[in-house]
């Protein structure tokens, strides 16, 4: 993997401001570099400054550097890795050039004004180092002439996906010369260290992603036209159905932006010969109307679409594209989509969609058809096999299926005999592999997995270091299982607990399965794992539940779920085997209660923790409230320090609902310690857990070799301690291949507040053991948070029944009535939690807001 410590990004605008976010993301020190401004803004005309002065001179890098903070999304997993770009400009700070790994160019997409910028980078780029454009279409090729051999085998193409920290693609385009070892060399390190789902793409017009995808959406626009359909009923069809974002074809045109469309359409137009291609790539008239209104989509407010203010709040409009008015948009519905949207899963919806043979379903395989077509026919043009061309489908358009995915899952074979029946031509290739006696393009056996590749059928290498919880059920490594959850054989004696209810909502059956994975944890294997393969690790509790019992007056039985619950998460922390959680995705309420037992976390990078059971007129009741007052009083350095700020700190936290925007931003919130762990290649979270179990187990066996306890090995280490890294870690370090970045300052392998419990206690001269005290800040700190909700109350900000729920939290929180610095145990702290949780069951107002998250997906204020 080549080794990126320093990186530079030359233009500082949407692109390349974003891309300069995502490395500083990854630990990598950036330098973005603009155009110096040909004249003073009046602010700074104001200020008495010059053309000449440092600050004006880099001004547009410095003003992107700013707007990354206040940027939605945000780019950046922390504001505080700002400090990680550099700002300059291209005058000024060109020779800094010659200290960067790897010089990225973002500039206007024009190839002589990327050529004369190359020509420059030449001169001052170091023998080793990387050059790379970030073109969405440029070729690569016409780019390197003129430069040396040299720079041409350093030199290729990056093609980011916007915005670089949340798109997974990362295409890669080599030229003719550039170097196969770099190529690969930089794959790894997009993957490993950026989180980056890398294609190698040939250097075509629009490389694959945005050839398939932008012919997919001006195909979907032409057959709209043609069939007089509305823009609600093409979207309606083109969105989940078939396997796709909930933006569909339109909402996405209007995200991406109409003039975008328009000249990223014409790339492919003005470079194709195909009379076909060119067709469907030709000026659409309505997309160049719309253009020329200045309607270019969400970033002029509207497009297709728009919102509008009424008195009764928000209104979506449609575009009528016969006339160019707007309307209210329709929902659209049939029993071709009803039956898509019954369906489970993305294969099984296409099926179901494609069943009927209602208006809506003869739409979608006239969308289909020449989609599957297009990919069939192009695809040694753009890709060196089918699953290239599937990977960018998925991570740069969001699709659940590739095109040749897409294609197994309604029947290779069945839907080429309809082509063909229909009178369209089928690629040759297509029809050698059914020849062949192939009835898929895609075939799993004996374990391995196996494609199309050049004609032929190909084994796929699969990196073993990425687990899949899917195939290990395949190869039935179920250990026990239930409706709702399932402990899985991780393999090293490793176990992994994977909720799989929906939306991974917790209820009984998962408790249950949470106590019947400790038991067998405990006799027979090394450590756990809490992990799955959803779309989020957990949303919470199920609320339906605890909503009807709480309605029904049942309140034995709503005790009962909340022992249940506390005794689930009291149990893996008293697990004397490691516990290690790996969250991803929104991880809120109960699923955040679950992950505060284990020793360590392993997050990825893209997870948002929050304890939000504010927000639906409760407090946390699983053990959330106790965790925080826990690890305030275990951050104490001294016994008299003052407790009062941190225990602030977590009634903030809770009482406000706050999520935090990325697993690093979790360590703000007092949700992640500073040897918890975070890994940026997503699916590399189960192994970097499993590593992190086994890491721990191998700590606390060498901790207890001997009489006594030593001090230096007596501290579990993070799971981040591997190969040669030795300084401190730093907040937001970020993981590689092997090794997860920890959270906070702390040494590595001096980590501290590995988790109470006997198992810690055992481990870490600063652990409580099982059922030991807590200080507590007591009536005066109950006080004092109290004061704080009557300040916002009187000021408008919260009310009565916020103000309720925050006196409940304070009391929890504090210890209830005791005096400061009592010391209370961490059962007291569970019962409280419980009292409060069930005295908040029984107020309307608390049912009124579980019912409207229920039914509307958002809080309710009231």
């Amino acid at each position: 993997m080549k080794n990126i410590r320093t990186a530079a990004v030359i233009g500082s605008g949407v692109m390349g401001s974003g891309i300069a976010a995502h490395l500083a993301n990854a630990g990598v020190t950036c330098l973005l570099l603009d155009l110096v401004p040909a004249a003073l803004t009046s602010a700074e005309e104001a200020a008495g400054l010059t053309l000449a002065d440092p600050a004006v001179r880099s001004r547009l890098a410095r003003q992107a550097i700013a707007g990354l903070a206040k940027a939605k999304p945000a780019p950046l997993y922390s504001d505080a890795f700002t400090e990680r770009i550099v700002p300059g400009n291209v005058e000024d700070d060109w020779h800094k050039l010659s200290g960067a790994d790897w010089i990225i160019e973002a500039i206007v997409e024009s190839l002589p004004v990327k050529r004369e910028l190359l020509a420059r980078i030449e001169q001052v780029r170091a023998p080793d180092a990387v050059v790379s454009s970030n073109t969405s279409g440029v070729s690569i090729t016409a780019m390197a002439e003129g430069r040396s051999a040299e720079f041409a085998a350093a030199f290729l193409g990056t093609h980011f996906f916007n915005p670089p920290r949340y798109m997974k693609l990362l295409e890669i385009i080599p030229g003719p010369q550039t170097s196969p070892e770099l190529v690969r060399d930089m794959a790894a390190f997009a993957a490993e260290r950026l989180g980056k789902g890398v294609v190698v793409a040939r250097d075509t017009p629009n490389f694959i992603a945005n050839r398939i995808g932008t012919f997919g959406l001006l195909a979907t626009l032409r057959e709209m036209e043609a069939s007089g359909c509305s823009i609600e009923e093409i979207d309606a069809v083109t969105g989940p159905a078939l396997g796709r974002p909930k933006s569909a074809t339109f909402r996405t045109l209007d995200l991406v932006g109409l003039d975008t469309m328009v000249r990223v359409a014409d790339n492919v137009y003005s470079q194709t010969k195909d009379p076909a291609e060119r067709a469907v790539f030709a000026p659409s008239p309505l997309l160049a109307r719309l253009v020329e209104r200045g309607w270019l989509g969400e970033k002029s407010g509207q497009g297709f679409y728009r919102k509008t203010q009424t008195r009764d709040g928000t209104v979506i409009e449609a575009l009528d594209s016969a006339t160019l008015t707007y309307a209210p948009a329709r929902k659209v519905t049939s029993p071709s989509l009803e039956a898509a949207r019954q369906a489970k899963g993305a294969a099984a919806r296409l099926r179901a969609l494609l069943a009927d043979r209602d208006r809506y379903a003869e739409l979608a395989w006239r969308l289909l058809k020449p989609l599957l077509l297009y990919a069939a026919a192009t695809l040694e043009e753009i890709a060196d096999s089918i699953v290239e061309v599937d990977r960018a489908m998925r991570w740069g358009f969001n699709w659940e299926l590739g095109p040749f995915e897409l294609w197994d899952a309604i029947g290779l074979r069945r839907t080429v005999e309809r082509m063909e029946s229909e009178g369209d031509t089928v690629p040759q290739w297509v029809k050698s592999w059914l020849d062949g006696g192939r009835e898929s393009l895609y075939e799993r056996r004996d374990g391995a997995l196996y494609a199309a590749v050049e004609g032929r059928q190909q084994r796929l290498e699969e990196d073993p270091e990425l687990i899949s919880l899917a195939a290990l059920k395949e190869q039935g490594r179920v250990i026990r299982s239930n409706g709702g959850a399932s402990l899985i054989d991780l393999g090293d004696d490793v176990a992994c607990l994977e909720f799989h209810s929906p939306n991974n909502a917790i209820g009984a059956d998962i408790l249950a399965m949470v106590q019947a994975s400790v038991d067998e944890v405990r006799r027979s294997y090394r450590g756990l794992v809490l992990a799955n393969e959803g779309r989020h690790f957990c949303v919470g509790a199920n609320l339906m539940l605890l909503l009807m019992e709480a309605q029904d007056g049942e309140w034995e039985e709503v005790d009962a779920i909340i022992r249940l619950f506390q005794t689930a998460t009291t149990a893996l922390k008293g697990l004397e085997k490691p516990v290690v959680a790996a969250p991803h995705g929104m991880t809120l309420g109960g699923g955040v209660e679950m992950c505060l037992p284990a020793d360590q976390l392993v997050c990825s990078a893209e997870t948002y923790l929050g304890l939000v059971e504010a927000g639906v007129g409760l407090i946390p009741a699983g053990g959330g409230c106790k965790e925080l007052a826990l690890r305030a009083s275990l951050r104490l350095p001294e016994p008299d320090s003052d407790l009062q700020p941190l225990i602030n700190a977590a009634f903030e936290t809770i009482g406000m609902a706050k999520v935090s925007t990325s697993a690093f931003d979790a360590a703000r919130l007092g949700l992640l310690q500073p040897h918890d762990a975070v890994v940026l290649r997503h699916e590399r979270r189960f192994g970097a857990a499993k590593q992190a179990v086994l890491r721990l187990e191998q700590a606390a066996g060498l901790a207890t070799v001997g009489a006594g306890l030593p001090a230096a090995a007596g501290r579990w280490p993070d799971a981040a301690q591997t190969g040669p890294r030795t300084r401190a870690a730093q907040p937001g370090d970020a993981a590689d291949a092997d090794s997860a970045g920890g959270t906070g300052g702390t040494p590595r392998g001096e980590a501290t507040g590995a988790g109470s419990g006997t198992k810690a206690a055992s481990a870490s001269s600063t652990s409580l053991p099982q059922g030991a005290l807590v200080r507590v800040v007591g009536a005066p700190g109950k006080a004092v948070l109290q004061l704080g909700a009557n300040t916002l109350l009187h000021g408008g900000y919260i009310s009565a029944h916020d103000h309720k729920i925050a006196g409940k939290l304070a009391h929890v929180l504090a210890g209830g009535d005791a005096p400061a610095g009592t010391l209370v145990s961490e059962q007291y702290l569970l019962d409280l939690e419980r009292e409060a949780f069930l005295s908040l069951c029984g107020e309307p107002l608390t049912q009124q807001r579980m019912l409207h998250m229920l039914t509307k997906g958002k809080p309710l204020r009231n």
